[in-house]
């Protein structure tokens, strides 16, 4: 008779994955409450996807900051249309962060520098004021400035100009 040369109890092999997914599931949990995301979809989660023309930036290339600098790099996927701006993250990351959308309206921007780069900062939300910050080459990419003027524009100075929805075309 042969004995037991496994190392690990069977009921082991299914409580590591378990585990597992626990310590994820929390982990991106935390990452949403940190990041201003929980309070976010608290006002603004959608579950309609953007209607009519949109600008869509894929989560893969860019990395956006939220509040106290939180990072989603190549996780989150940015979207503008008439109607707002629309924000979901890759699935596997999705525990804790429903898609949201938030109206124009719902927003102020401004501009930062940090580490030698240009951010827009969009201010997300009258009441809740989350901060997404977001390369200038994305916001190029989105059209979230066009029709704003910009003129002498500092950085850490708002835009001049309401917070208008970008032209689509």
């Amino acid at each position: 008779m042969q004995a037991n040369t496994n190392p690990f109890p069977l009921p082991l092999y299914f409580i590591l994955p378990l585990f597992f997914v626990a310590v994820w599931i929390l982990a991106l949990t935390f990452s949403s409450l940190l990041s201003g995301w929980y309070t976010l979809a608290n006002h603004f989660r959608s579950k309609l996807e953007p209607a009519g023309e949109t600008r869509t930036a894929t989560p893969f290339f860019w990395t956006v900051y939220f509040r106290y600098w939180t990072h989603y790099s190549g996780i989150v996927r940015l979207i503008t249309a008439a109607d707002g701006l629309y924000l979901s993250v890759v699935l596997i990351f999705r525990p804790g962060h429903p898609s949201l959308r938030i109206p124009w309206n719902e927003m102020q921007f401004s501009q930062t520098r940090r580490f030698f780069r240009t951010y827009v900062v969009l201010t997300l939300g009258n009441e809740e004021r989350i901060p997404l910050r977001i390369p200038q080459r994305l916001a190029d990419r989105l059209g979230l400035l066009d029709g704003i003027p910009q003129p002498g524009l500092q950085p850490g100075m708002p835009l001049s100009g309401p917070p208008l929805p970008p032209p689509l075309q």
